[in-house]
Order: structure tokens, then sequence, then C-alpha cells
């Protein structure tokens, strides 16, 4: 079911009400799912209803993303902020430590929660914050173009382009290895919600000087990257190895920086393996 809840979340002029909307759906322990930059809830469609055979999947637009609001005046848009965001939804859904998963920026959450020990497991899918200094510009460039280009492009453009299968490719081909895999209609969402994201912009600045160094102990980790991430280039997996050394590094034959869609089966069974 497709919902919305609103809780209350620290800030230094005191309490604001954030609100988040979210889907969930199955039966088993809880599964919180987190989005990328400029992406929202259904980049996590293709493995939804395979993981929701054994979890409780609860996938979530983040602040400012999708059609959850913009976080009010007075919450910045930086990795503790979003991590408190998520400890009290969490807390406002009655979620017991969920386990977590991410894909680019919500994998970097998903490991800031598991640090905080506020999850029980991490599946990170080529999370943010394990990059150089180049590689971070470079891919800061591509998101800032893709963002750019959807916000200039006419609708009727983009529903046309959607159609072909070469014209997916035009619109998604940075962070899909196979985007004729994507529907139509997907393409048109995502590429309304990246135009339409209200946290984009300051979500970005606030990740120009995010790195992860810090281990997750206690908890399993894996950390999966695809052989074809064009964006967040796959050398950054063995970096977050040598930042998380227990973590299991699991390689996605053929998959972009999104692989849900490029190999739902694959991604499917690494985070239903790495949530035991």
């Amino acid at each position: 079911m497709s919902a919305t809840v609103s809780f209350p979340v620290p800030a230094p002029s005191g309490p604001q009400t954030v609100t988040v909307s979210y889907t969930r759906v199955g039966a088993g322990e809880p599964l919180l799912l987190l989005h990328g930059i400029g992406h929202h809830r259904q980049a996590w469609d293709p493995v939804v209803d395979i993981l929701a055979t054994e979890r409780d999947v609860i996938a979530v637009d983040l602040p400012g993303f999708g059609v959850s609001p913009a976080l009010p005046d007075g919450l910045a848009y930086d990795l503790p902020t979003t991590t408190a965001v998520f400890d009290a939804f969490c807390r406002a859904l009655d979620l017991d430590r969920p386990h977590a998963a991410g894909n680019s920026l919500g994998g970097l959450l998903a490991l800031e929660l598991g640090r905080e020990k506020l999850v029980r497991s991490v599946t990170a899918l080529s999370p943010a914050g394990f990059w150089s200094e180049a590689e971070r510009r470079y891919a800061f460039g591509i998101l800032l173009t893709m963002r750019r280009i959807s916000r200039r492009m006419p609708l009727p453009m983009v529903e046309r382009l959607a159609r072909s299968a070469a014209g997916r490719a035009a619109l998604t081909s940075t962070i899909y290895a196979h985007p004729a895999r994507r529907s139509p209609d997907a393409v048109v969402a995502e590429t309304l919600a990246l135009a339409g994201a209200t946290g984009f912009d300051q979500t970005l600045r606030a990740g120009g000087s995010v790195l992860f160094t810090d281990d997750v102990p206690d908890i399993p980790v894996t950390i999966g990257w695809g052989t074809r991430d064009w964006l967040l280039v796959r050398r950054q997996g063995v970096r977050a190895k040598r930042v998380i050394p227990r973590a299991r590094l699991v390689r996605l034959p053929g998959c972009g920086h999104c692989p849900m869609n490029d190999d739902p089966a694959l991604v499917a069974r690494v985070i239903l393996d790495g949530s035991r």
C-alpha cells in the first residue's frame, strides 16, 4: 500500500515535522529500501515483489524526492539529519531495527544507519562516499547534467523518447546498463522525478564533503557493485571493503549504477542473502 507518515525530528530551533511517503508490501522481517539522489522509490519496483515473498518491504521516497515533501526550514539535507529522519521514521512505523538496503545515496545512508546501529543488516549497492575527489567531481558533473536536461526537456519530448529503446538509452544509460529493459512509463516517471526533486541541489551540495571512513561493526554488511557502473566506478567497492573489512563485496555482472532493473533476480538474491 502507498501511505504517508509525519513525525517530529530534532532541530536546533526545536522539533520540526517531517512527512515521508512510502509503500509497504509483503511479510517477514522488515526491510527498508532507500533510493539514490534524484530518483524515487519506484527505482526498487523490479525487485519489490521478489523481496516481498520473504520480507516486510518498506520502500520510501527520501525527503525532497519522489512525492515526499521537502524538509522544513531548519533541517539540512546532510547525512546526520537524514539519519535522524529515518531513525524517527522507523520509530513512527514501529519498525524495530529493520534490515536496510540502499542504492547510491541510499547505500551511503544505509551504511550510516548501520554504523549508528539503527538497522540489523545493510546491503549497499554502489554506495556514495568511497570516491576520490576526482571521481566525486566526475559523478556530480554527470548528475548535474542529467538534472539540467530533465528540467529543460518538455514532457511530450520525454514521452516520445521513452517509447523507443534508443530514446530510453538516451535518457537513462548513465544509470542503467540495459536501459531498454526499463519500461517507457518508468522512464518518463523517473525523468519527471529528477526534474521535480526539491531536495536535489541541497543534497548534492551537502555530499561534496562526504567520505565514509568508519567501519560498520557487529552487523552483516554486503556491498554490491555493478561491473558496468559508469557513475560510481567499481574500484570504489574495493575502497569500501578496506573501510569495512568484514563486509561481503559482491560483483554484479552486467549491471549499471542502479542494478535493480538490470538484473532483478540477482539483486533480490543479494539483498535477501545479506539480510538473513
